[in-house]
């Protein structure tokens, strides 16, 4: 008897604790208890992209063209349906005595490479075309496919802050919007801003660490993106916020940034996109663009150990981060130590970034008819996934979120800090 889609899908993709399958075949596979979730291949096409890339491609590239479902997941936030999927399935090949059956069942699907959806990437074989991997050229089209989705759908997605990167929680009970500002409150008293200082915020975003920085501490701020978008926005809320006299963002690529003499250099969330190859380089620009005494804070996701740097794979590199790469922190560490930074403090915020993924899904899911207005279903569809399983990959600590503290000590040993920093206590959320 051949082979159907639901036992191909129990033998080769594995069975899955509390989840059924329901195949366009007719046949089931999985839980057959009557409390399961039902996961839903509709049609040979789904097939097709599980065979050709088994495993969370596959299973992507199906859910995004709508041959998968699960009935009841909320779309926004599909965490509890994705702790169900990455728990305990796990892929197998078939016997020798199976791939007669594995074939038959592929010829009746036509087994081929069906369309790819419009939201991944090409290859990374095929990214060459474009540059070599952190050229400028291919950097600054990496950042393009992640961050010029659309200002609206980010202002839906992250909530007033438009702050897309970690939020520090100061309090069980705080919300999203307090842990951002407590964030750049807490940057802010990590560099030792005071008035009439210069501070560069290098991948600024939307410029909230710039005019939180100027606002609340009286600095002068460059802000540095290379989203156009990004910093159309920021160019706008500057103005509004009556701070252009001391705050600027400019869409440049942070090499290009000519001044030099800062007191402060923060880089919130961008050494993920410039290749762990250009770490030395990257930190000793930085380096050079510091006064002496001046200091620099470094906050980036980072991998919980130091034995695989390099390029992130699989869906992440397929559909969210192009040419993304992480390594653990004591690899961060390393290499501005060797550059000649100072490291003076070094914190883990991996349980702040799993509530802050969390926080902008419960966003997506609250706003998810405005969302797939602006960006399309399949945009939304593939930030609720990347946002269920990035807070899923924190709580289990399959990824984390560092700070690193430093200073640009000077020849004489003077670092610029006191004895006793007191930054975590006067840190707060700000209006």
């Amino acid at each position: 008897m051949a082979m159907t889609v639901g036992e191909a899908f129990d033998r080769f993709l594995g069975t899955v604790p509390g989840l059924r399958v329901e195949a366009y075949d007719g046949s089931s596979g999985g839980d057959r208890s009557p409390d399961a979730r039902v996961l839903r291949l509709k049609s040979p096409r789904a097939l097709n992209y599980l065979l050709s890339a088994p495993g969370e491609v596959g299973l992507t590239r199906a859910y995004l063209t709508d041959q998968l479902s699960i009935d009841g997941m909320d779309e926004g936030y599909p965490y509890p349906e994705l702790k169900l999927l990455l728990g305990s399935r796990s892929a197998t090949r078939p016997t020798l005595r199976e791939v007669p059956d594995l074939l038959a069942l592929a010829r009746s699907a036509g087994l081929h490479l069906p369309e790819l959806p419009a939201e991944e990437t090409p290859s990374p074989f095929r990214r060459l075309t474009h540059g070599l991997r952190h050229g400028r050229a291919r950097d600054a089209e990496a950042i393009h496919h992640h961050y010029d989705v659309s200002n609206a759908f980010y202002e839906l997605l992250l909530g007033p802050s438009m702050t897309y990167t970690c939020a520090v929680y100061p309090t069980e009970d705080a919300t999203l919007e307090q842990a951002q500002s407590y964030k750049y409150d807490l940057v802010c008293r990590k560099l030792g801003l005071e008035q009439g200082m210069r501070l560069l915020d290098v991948g600024c975003g939307w410029g909230g660490m710039v005019r939180h920085a100027v606002r609340h501490y009286g600095v002068t701020a460059l802000g540095v993106t290379l989203s156009k978008e990004q910093a159309d926005w920021g160019s706008a809320r500057v103005a509004a916020e009556g701070l252009a006299d001391r705050a600027e963002i400019r869409h440049s690529d942070y090499r290009d940034v000519t001044e030099r003499g800062f007191d402060a250099i923060s880089s919130i969330g961008l050494t993920e996109h410039i290749g762990v190859g250009n770490y030395p380089a990257y930190f000793a620009f930085l380096r050079e663009h510091l006064r002496d005494g001046g200091r620099l804070l470094n906050h980036c996701i980072t991998r919980p150990t130091n034995r695989k740097p390099g390029v992130s794979k699989g869906f992440i590199n397929r559909f969210v981060f192009p040419d993304g790469e992480l390594a653990g922190s004591a690899t961060i560490v390393q290499v501005m130590e060797d550059e000649g930074l100072e490291v003076r403090h070094h914190e883990n915020l991996r349980e702040h970034y799993a509530r802050t993924t969390g926080a902008w899904c419960e966003n997506l899911s609250a706003h998810w008819d405005a969302s797939v207005a602006e960006a399309g279903l399949g945009t939304a569809r593939l930030w609720g996934l990347y946002l269920a399983g990035s807070r899923l990959n924190f709580e289990r600590n399959h990824i984390q979120l560092h700070q690193v503290l430093a200073s640009r000590t000077s020849a004489e040993g003077a670092s610029g800090f006191p004895l006793r920093p007191a930054w975590e206590e006067q840190a707060q959320p700000r209006e």
